[in-house]
């Protein structure tokens, strides 16, 4: 059995998050998902200044969907604090959010997102994105 995949959700909206969660799990089960929600507390978890209880350390994800509206920090702020950071440059961070604003678009790239989408406002398009974005990410692409 292939080991899990290991997935940071930084996003703020609880019904969000319910629909990102089913629909990936519809794409695999093979999935571990930690969901953040805030900035500043994505930052802590990737740069493992929290321990987890029992304080074994614990890895990094093997992907990150980030949300650029979030509380005490944004997403475009946690993008360009974990570039900047040399272990978590390969980390694949795609953008997940409600934004199609060109500028939200080119500063996401810019700072190093590895894709953009913008979160379609009708559910089943909603659910049929996250689907394509989970399949890629799961099931075609060669995580590092």
């Amino acid at each position: 059995m292939a080991r899990r995949i290991r997935v940071l959700l930084v996003e703020d909206n609880p019904g969000d998050v319910d629909l990102i969660r089913d629909s990936l799990e519809e794409v695999t089960s093979n999935l571990e998902i930690t969901v953040i929600g805030d900035g500043a507390e994505a930052l802590d978890y990737l740069f493992q200044r929290t321990e987890p209880v029992g304080g074994n350390g614990r890895p990094l994800p093997d992907l990150v969907l980030l949300d650029l509206n979030l509380p005490k920090l944004s997403g475009h702020e946690v993008l360009s604090e974990a570039r900047r950071a040399f272990d978590l440059r390969s980390l694949p961070i795609v953008v997940v959010t409600s934004s199609d604003a060109a500028r939200d678009i080119a500063t996401s790239y810019e700072l190093g997102a590895n894709s953009y989408v913008t979160k379609p406002g009708e559910l089943v398009a909603f659910q049929r994105t996250v689907k394509a974005l989970g399949n890629f990410w799961c099931n075609v692409a060669r995580l590092p």
